[in-house]
């Protein structure tokens, strides 16, 4: 199967690892992924604060640049990218007067599109529900056996609801981390909101919200969080330290997308996965990767007690 790829904007940038690892994995799968050519950004959350019909036709705009003849599905990595194109492609399906609106302001580059003529996936769900088990399987060469990974989707990833996965209790990631040897403990949290961009206008919440999430995976002996979603990884990666001092914690949590743990299990060089791009560091994660059998302490499943207390927040 062939795929029209939309990488999003956070690829050229803080998530330049995800796209990396997400275009190496799916080649060593045999995924034919085509990037889109002259894609623009979806807007994320901020245009659709804003004005709608700009918003939608800046995310259809992406949608009518895809042949659908050649590459009928489109697949994104970003969680809000999916999100964008695939709330867009139904809501233009169901509402007649928008979706007139936004092919006239699309009519003006030269463009059109036909809901429904491209099926919007999310990468997590290409990897998982369209490669064969026997293919998957056969590229584990070295297993993430003993190591403890905790999912976490995201609130974005079950949504539009009728996905492919459930809203609240997602499996996906599980499975497929499960598969490829990692043990996967019940994080109760894995659908939980990140806050977003609430770390710019709100960040005594924020922090309260990444705390909450850290903590429970600290708490479960994870040696890593795993996100399919960049702005998720951004969140518990670079806000963590600021979590640390707000509430005199010392959480070190490396935070690593799934595609880099894929990665891993495949036998690739780590310094391929780039690991190194993300804030906490990942080497006593990957110290145990590589030496499962003389690393079988695991991390100290801490009591359940209660969260520290905040102390005072960052500038």
């Amino acid at each position: 199967m062939k795929y029209a790829y939309y990488p999003g904007c956070s690829s050229e940038s803080s998530a330049s690892a995800y796209d990396v690892t997400s275009r190496t994995v799916a080649s060593a799968l045999g995924l034919e992924m085509e990037e889109i050519k002259d894609w623009n950004c979806c807007g994320a959350t901020e245009y659709f604060s804003i004005d709608h019909l700009p918003a939608y036709s800046l995310i259809a705009r992406n949608l009518a640049l895809i042949d659908p003849q050649e590459t009928p599905q489109v697949v994104a990595p970003c969680s809000a990218c999916y999100v964008n194109l695939k709330k867009t492609d139904e809501n233009m399906a169901k509402y007649g007067q928008l979706n007139a609106d936004v092919n006239e302001a699309l009519a003006a580059g030269n463009l059109s599109y036909v809901p429904g003529t491209v099926k919007t996936r999310h990468l997590l769900d290409v990897i998982v529900n369209d490669v064969d088990p026997d293919v998957m399987a056969s590229k584990v060469v070295k297993p993430l056996t003993g190591l403890t990974l905790v999912p976490y989707y995201g609130c974005y990833i079950g949504r539009p609801e009728g996905s492919f996965d459930d809203v609240e209790n997602p499996q996906t990631m599980d499975r497929l981390l499960e598969g490829l040897g990692a043990t996967v403990p019940d994080y109760s949290l894995k659908s939980s909101c990140c806050g977003g961009h609430m770390t710019q206008i709100g960040t005594d919440v924020a922090m309260g919200i990444l705390r909450r999430l850290i903590d429970l995976a600290d708490r479960l002996g994870a040696d890593a969080m795993v996100v399919p979603c960049p702005m998720c990884q951004l969140n518990l990666d670079v806000y963590q330290s600021y979590v640390n001092k707000a509430f005199g914690a010392s959480y070190k949590m490396p935070i690593v997308y799934f595609t880099q743990m894929m990665g891993l299990a495949f036998g690739m060089d780590p310094a391929e996965l780039r690991f190194e791009e993300g804030v906490v560091p990942v080497k006593s994660m990957l110290e145990k990767w590589r030496t499962p059998v003389s690393s079988t302490k695991k991390r100290k499943v801490r009591d359940k007690k209660a969260l520290p207390m905040p102390q005072a927040l960052p500038d």
